[in-house]
Parts: C-alpha cells; structure tokens; sequence
C-alpha cells in the first residue's frame, strides 16, 4: 500500500493558495478547451496529483473543477474533439475519495457525452504513471496535453521524465515548484539525489549561501532547466506571495506557443486579488502586482531601455512582449503605447490616426537614453 507523504488528513483545509492556483487553472482552461475543441481530434488533461477530489468543508478540487470547465462550457456542444481525462493520486484513502466524486460527478452529469473519455483514477507514483503513458504510446505521438503537476514537496518528480511525457510540440505544463523546499536544502548535501532529479543537473550546488541572490539563482536555473531539458519555447513563473509578503513557492508555466503564452498571463491578471494570497513578478527591477491591468508603468520603463534608439514594428514589439514579460498581447497598445505616445516619450510610422497601432502598418520609434 501506498504511504502518504505528508501529515495532513485525507480531506484537509484547502489553503488560500491553493484556491488561487485552482482559480488560474480554471480561466486558463476556459481558453484552452475550445481551442482544443476547434482543432484538435483528441486532446488530454493530466492532473498528476489529483488529492480526494474535494476538500474538508466540501470545496471542489482540481478533478473537479476540471470537468466542470469542460462539461459547462457554452460552446461544448459544438466541438468535434475528444477530451481524455486523467486523474492520478498515489495515497490509497485520497484515492478511493477520488473514486466516489467522480463516480458522482459522471451520475449526475447522464448520459454522459461520447467525447469525455474520463478513465479511470489511477492510483499511482508520479514515474510509474508517466512511464506507463508513455509505454502505450508505443512510438506514436502523445496528443495535445495540457498538464497540472501539483505535488506536496519535491520527491518523485525527474525533469527528464516530464521531459519525455510532453515532449509533443502541443504539449503544456502548469507545474508547482516547492521553492521553501529547495531554498532550504538546495546546498545542505542531504537530499542531492532528489534535487539532482528534480532540476536535472547538480548545478543547485552552486547557489550562494542565502538572500535574494540564493533565492533567484535557484528560481532562475529552474526555469533554465525547463527550457533546455524540457525543450520548452516559453517559460514564466508566478511568485504566489502570503499576506506577510514572502514567497511561499513557485507556478510555472510552460508551453510552446506564443499564444498559449498569452492567454496564461492574460488569466493571470483577470484574476481578482486576494488578501490571503496573491501572485506577483518584477521587470526592470520594479514589482509587477497583477491587480490592475492598467498598471502597465514596470512595461514602459522596460520598453524604453530595451528598444532605446530603435524603430520597432508594432507586431515584433507585441510579441516581445508576450514572450520576454509578465504583461500579455492587450496590455500593449491601449494601456501602454497610447499614453505613452500622449506623452511624448515615444513616436509612431505609418499611423493613420493617433493612438492607433495597426499589425504590418505601424512601427514605434523610441528615443535614445
């Protein structure tokens, strides 16, 4: 039998990050179902580290919240594809939990729809369930996936097995990084063996002795990682801030679209701030909040020392943007380059009416430092 790796109960209190965690997951996957829906045959959703499937006062968990995106969404009557849902959790008490709220949930939702292939809960490790995917793909290619890994702790979780699971061009990852963790033990010699899996390389050996230098060259090389062993494109980590103003630990996002890229960080700032919990990240050394999408002062600053002296068309600059800040596609043009330009800090080629900024039309002429 399965030995739980923490100390909680079976069903336990859910934490205020783990509510804004859920609530990122689900605005991303209202964007990324009907995408899925359009242009995919068959797409999958892995949440690797389901839990019971709700928690102690009857809140949903991911499992959960996962279906209910897909099921109620308002246009899932019109989509071709088939969703395959995939719900691990290794602890046998959380498992069978598990088990029941599903059963409930495809009950209540009858006749279940043709193309919601929910198999059954599997009740295992992290590297027995993704070796075994991968062994009944048999050489074929894993379909379009979208994958949840949200563990407790860093065991259990080799970069070059998730590596080798999403390595598909359409495949994404949304994974926890148990940042206390690492920060903590990173050079303490003790539990190298799971690091060196979890990071994929001993270079964490290497991180100075302690401040902020330790904590963003641990956060860096994670993310370094993700990219070179993972072959990931576009990478970005959400800092999830308690209300005493420390980092409690890491989301990362990973894909290899630009949009998709977008769209995440685009669900990041519609979310509504909480006073428990909240996400933030910096550019061009100032505190980037993701409360008001018109807070967008961090961008200009950054704009205007990057592109200094340059001419810029309008589409190279937007996806800039998207791929190298935390700031998305519609953040650029009204938010940012309109007042901007009202102020005389920038110019524009090829507009045809002020405070416009059209794709293959426009370029933005930023001044020299």
């Amino acid at each position: 039998m399965a030995r739980r790796g923490d100390k909680l109960p079976t069903r336990w209190t859910r934490w205020p990050h783990t509510k804004a965690k859920h609530d990122l997951l689900v605005r991303y996957l209202q964007a990324w179902f009907p995408i899925m829906g359009r242009t995919a045959g068959r797409a999958i959703v892995l949440d690797a580290f389901a839990g019971p499937g709700r928690y102690d006062h009857g809140e949903d968990g991911s499992p959960v919240l996962v279906l209910e995106t897909l099921l109620e969404h308002n246009d899932f009557d019109n989509w071709k594809c088939e969703f395959v849902l995939v719900f691990n959790e290794l602890d046998p008490e959380r498992f069978e939990s598990l088990g029941d709220v599903l059963r409930e949930i495809r009950e209540d939702n009858q006749p279940w729809p043709d193309k919601v292939k929910l198999i059954d809960p599997r009740n295992q490790s992290f590297e027995d369930l993704g070796n075994d995917m991968l062994r009944s793909l048999k050489g074929a290619k894993m379909a379009p996936t979208f994958a949840f890994i949200d563990p407790f702790g860093y065991m259990g979780l080799p970069l070059e097995l998730i590596a080798e699971m999403l390595s598909y061009d359409r495949c994404e990852l949304f994974i926890y990084f148990d940042f206390n963790s690492v920060n903590r033990f990173a050079t303490a010699g003790n539990v190298d063996k799971h690091f060196e899996r979890l990071f994929g390389t001993d270079e964490f050996k290497d991180a100075p002795d302690g401040g902020p230098e330790r904590q963003q060259f641990l956060h860096d090389l994670y993310e370094r990682q993700l990219k070179s062993v993972c072959n990931f494109a576009y990478v970005r980590s959400f800092a999830m801030v308690n209300q005493g103003g420390h980092i409690g630990n890491y989301m990362f996002f990973c894909t290899r679209n630009l949009q998709a890229f977008d769209r995440m960080k685009e669900a990041m700032w519609k979310l509504a701030p909480s006073g428990d919990y909240r996400f933030e990240d910096r550019l061009a050394d100032q505190l980037v909040l993701f409360d008001n999408e018109d807070a967008t002062g961090p961008l200009r600053d950054y704009l205007l020392e990057h592109y200094a002296g340059q001419t810029v068309p309008i589409k190279e600059l937007v996806d800039h943007v998207i791929a190298e800040t935390p700031f998305h596609s519609t953040q650029v043009r009204r938010a940012t380059l309109k007042p901007m330009q009202e102020d005389n800090l920038i110019h524009a080629i090829g507009q045809t009416r002020k405070g416009t900024y059209k794709e293959g039309v426009v370029s933005i002429v930023f001044p020299s430092t």
